[in-house]
């Protein structure tokens, strides 16, 4: 029997995909190079700040949720990997705070506002229903 995720699973991997890709996006538009260790240099930080922003906004309780859930895990994770990085050597030059805000933002908030867009539109009442002829 195949069992489908939960909305708490589904938004767990969303968020960790789209924090892999974060990483390798940052890493190929710098000519990087795409090492399992280079890539987890970068991704590890990243990594412990959205387990962070997740139990900061006890995301489990409400995965979807935009205003709650997602700015808190953007801000959280934001903060804590430009922290983890800065602790431990790894570069935070202004250009890349500023970056890694914006992408990880359209990320971790821009996928929950979609996935709120299309609920409204899928439940809206159709407006041809109620003409009558």
């Amino acid at each position: 029997m195949v069992r489908t995720p939960s909305p708490v699973q589904t938004a767990a991997v969303v968020d960790v995909v789209l924090v892999v890709l974060f990483v390798l996006f940052g890493r190929t538009s710098h000519g990087e190079q795409l090492s399992p260790g280079g890539f987890f240099t970068t991704f590890w930080p990243f990594l412990i700040g959205l387990a962070a922003g997740w139990g900061v906004a006890r995301a489990w309780r409400r995965p979807m949720s935009i205003g709650h859930t997602g700015i808190t895990v953007w801000v959280v994770t934001v903060v804590v990997g430009l922290l983890l990085r800065w602790v431990t050597g790894q570069g935070v030059q202004l250009a890349f705070v500023i970056v890694a805000s914006i992408v990880l933002g359209a990320f971790l908030v821009g996928w929950r506002v979609l996935l709120a867009a299309l609920d409204r539109r899928s439940t809206r009442p159709s407006s041809r229903s109620d003409r009558r002829r």
